[in-house]
């Protein structure tokens, strides 16, 4: 082969060559996914590892639109007026963003998370 042709930006595969390809690469991914879930589990414990997985049951909340502070509240078991105190966010002000009616501020939404005690990506990646 010439230097020129090995220069290229294209290869040509057969269709059963790239999703072979494809299937090896996704289940690499996968086997580090596990490896890295494993060793965090390891440092961590599986209690503490795990203390911000959803019940299937709150998933399918989400699923459906209900507000992810609203669901990860009833996780939680706290009442509203719990994590307006603890938020400093006021208890109607939490109730619009619940219900949706109004999106919260990223300093309302912060100060949620922060109270809920879960990643702000854990409340604003469903919205």
């Amino acid at each position: 082969m010439s230097k020129a042709a090995m220069k290229t930006d294209t290869v040509t595969l057969t269709r059963a060559q790239y999703e072979k390809l494809i299937a090896r690469a996704e289940d690499a991914h996968d086997r580090a996914v596990v490896r890295k879930a494993e060793t965090r589990e390891k440092a961590m414990g599986y209690e503490k590892a795990h203390e911000n997985d959803l019940p299937i049951e709150m998933v399918k909340e989400l699923l459906d639109g209900a507000h992810p502070a609203r669901v990860w509240r009833k996780h939680r078991g706290k009442t509203i007026e719990q994590i307006a105190a603890a938020s400093g966010v006021p208890k109607g002000y939490l109730s619009e963003i619940e219900t949706r009616k109004k999106p919260g501020s990223l300093d309302a939404m912060v100060k949620i998370a922060a109270a809920l005690g879960v990643p702000l990506d854990d409340l604003t990646a469903w919205l």
